[in-house]
């Protein structure tokens, strides 16, 4: 499995925006292959989201996924990319 963390730095207005359309997001980034998880976390004055998958393929597809959804749908947010971390997840609890 492999998790891909996407953090809007400075952006906790963010969490807000998509909490609300919890539906609409979840529907947009469990399209991508291989699809696990999706957690969203405001930290601090940041918005945090972590997208489990398969495999790199999938995860990849969903932060194409995200990128796309959020130019169309909140495009304050889109003007920042986020920081984007991935990795093989080796414990899972």
């Amino acid at each position: 499995m492999l998790a891909t963390i996407r953090r809007y730095i400075g952006n906790s207005s963010l969490a807000d925006n998509l909490a609300a359309r919890t539906d609409e997001v979840i529907g947009v980034v469990s399209s991508a292959p291989g699809f696990r998880a999706y957690y969203l976390i405001r930290a601090g004055a940041d918005t945090v989201s972590v997208t489990v998958c398969d495999d790199e393929a999938g995860a990849q597809r969903t932060n194409e996924l995200a990128a796309d959804w959020l130019r169309e749908n909140v495009p304050d947010a889109a003007s920042s990319p986020p920081e984007v971390t991935a990795g093989e997840v080796v414990v899972t609890g």
